[in-house]
């Protein structure tokens, strides 16, 4: 087991490698020129001279081969450089939003994995029935809405009508409600159709008809042998999503004015703040390897199958 879990840690240093060598080049390949953005940002109308100073400072003089050695060196000790427009070290500015993004999507996973479990899995076992006709609106409900759309239509109802969150800001967890609900309404609908469709599947595997014949009670049939099989393709949505909420919540923290990551990252774009554009993208690479790998750890402690098929390619 610790040889395939070392093996797994292993495979996510090329792929990270991957993802630096595809963000430089992509800034590379861009028409914003870092020294002139760096000087957009800050208001000033730069001279030849200044312009050339400022990439001489980047480091954009000399060949690409060392300006990537010299960013990669900087990157594994979390110095994403300078930011234009605060002035402060974009780590600084990442790790001071961070909490607040963390908070949100604990509080969406949480709301999104305490509804769809109990609401998919009763659907599965309880095919056609008044369960699955719920589970199966609250898919098309949360499939088909957007984001901000809900997010608006939560704060005129319940801000705005009765009175019951606040409309924006953090503080308290009642400012955390609406904007963790309006992210977990997507996932409650992925979640719940995957985890209806693995449990009807699993309904007709043979280990469950064959603890049936041994006289196994059905209560514990379902909950412990189908639910935590049929709860692996949740599972592994659960790891591809982790990543784009910690990352990707921009448009609720928008509406919400949640003073997260996202947000922030907005403002960068809108700045042309390189520095914080590649951090986010990195952050985000990172966000993504590390949750994946998380997940097939639960996965394999989950479904000891995993755990063999991996040893039958070793």
């Amino acid at each position: 087991m610790a040889i395939y879990v070392f093996k797994r840690i292993i495979t996510i240093v090329p792929i990270f490698l991957l993802a630096t060598l595809v963000t430089f080049g992509m800034i590379n390949l861009s028409p914003v020129d870092p020294a002139e953005a760096y000087f957009a940002a800050a208001h000033i109308q730069p001279t030849d001279e200044m312009l050339e100073q400022k990439r001489h400072e980047f480091g954009l003089d000399q060949p690409l081969l060392i300006q990537y050695a010299n960013a990669l060196i900087k990157i594994c000790q979390l110095d994403f450089g300078i930011s234009y427009v605060t002035n402060k070290p974009v780590w600084e500015e990442i790790s001071s939003r961070l909490p607040a993004t963390i908070q949100l999507t604990a509080g969406s996973l949480f709301i999104a994995i305490i509804v769809s479990v109990p609401i998919g899995f009763l659907a599965g076992i309880k095919k056609n029935s008044g369960m699955d006709h719920l589970s199966r609106f609250l898919s098309f409900i949360g499939a088909s809405v957007p984001s901000f759309w809900l997010g608006y239509l939560f704060i005129f109802f319940f801000s705005v009508k009765l009175d019951l969150f606040p409309v924006e800001g953090t503080g308290t967890w009642r400012h955390l409600i609406l904007p963790s609900v309006t992210l977990a309404f997507p996932l409650i609908a992925l979640y719940t159709r995957l985890l209806r469709a693995s449990v009807i599947e699993n309904l007709h595997e043979p280990y469950v008809l064959f603890a049936r014949t041994r006289g196994i009670h059905e209560k514990i049939i379902m909950g412990k042998h189908v639910l935590r099989i049929a709860i692996s393709p949740m599972i592994t949505g659960l790891g591809m999503n982790l990543g784009n909420l910690m990352t990707g919540a921009i448009i609720v923290e928008a509406v919400f004015s949640w003073p997260g990551f996202g947000r922030y990252f907005i403002e960068a774009v809108f700045n042309r703040d390189v520095p914080v554009i590649q951090g986010y993208v990195l952050l985000a690479a990172g966000l993504f390897l590390i949750s994946n790998l998380i997940v097939d750890l639960i996965q394999m402690y989950i479904d000891p199958r995993i755990l063999r098929k991996g040893r039958q390619y070793e």
